[in-house]
């Protein structure tokens, strides 16, 4: 008979700097992954590997530098930020529709229990982060 996994830490952050290139959303869907199964959060990894990837890659779209992805687990939630060199935040009502994209936000906005987007601090960029609750 097996031992269940036990349950998660309470608290714990990790932090990975991606350079402005294509493959840097798959590092960080690859990352998110390996954190949380780590840290027996099974059942939040597929979520959060596609809204880390969607968030990631509307920073190397709309960003021309690299990107800080923050990985936080606190009180049962998780919270995922990606900081890019772009001011400009997307839209939260609109769930950043555009005509020819966008529509990776609207998926965040659907999937998490709470997103947005803040500038960052100093006055650099910006991020765009989601929850999600166990």
């Amino acid at each position: 008979m097996s031992n269940p996994p036990p349950p998660p830490d309470d608290s714990w952050e990790y932090r990975l700097t991606l350079p402005h290139h294509a493959i840097g959303s798959g590092v960080a869907r690859s990352t998110v992954r390996s954190i949380l199964t780590r840290h027996s959060l099974p059942g939040l990894v597929d979520t959060a590997e596609l809204l880390t990837s969607e968030l990631c890659g509307n920073s190397y779209r709309h960003s021309a530098g690299p990107a800080t992805v923050h990985v936080r687990w606190r009180d049962g939630t998780l919270h995922v930020g990606v900081r890019d060199e772009s001011d400009v935040l997307p839209s939260p009502t609109s769930g950043g529709i555009e005509l020819d994209g966008g529509r990776g936000l609207l998926l965040v906005s659907r999937c998490a229990q709470a997103w947005g987007s803040r500038a960052a601090p100093a006055g650099a960029g910006k991020v765009t982060w989601f929850e999600l609750h166990q």
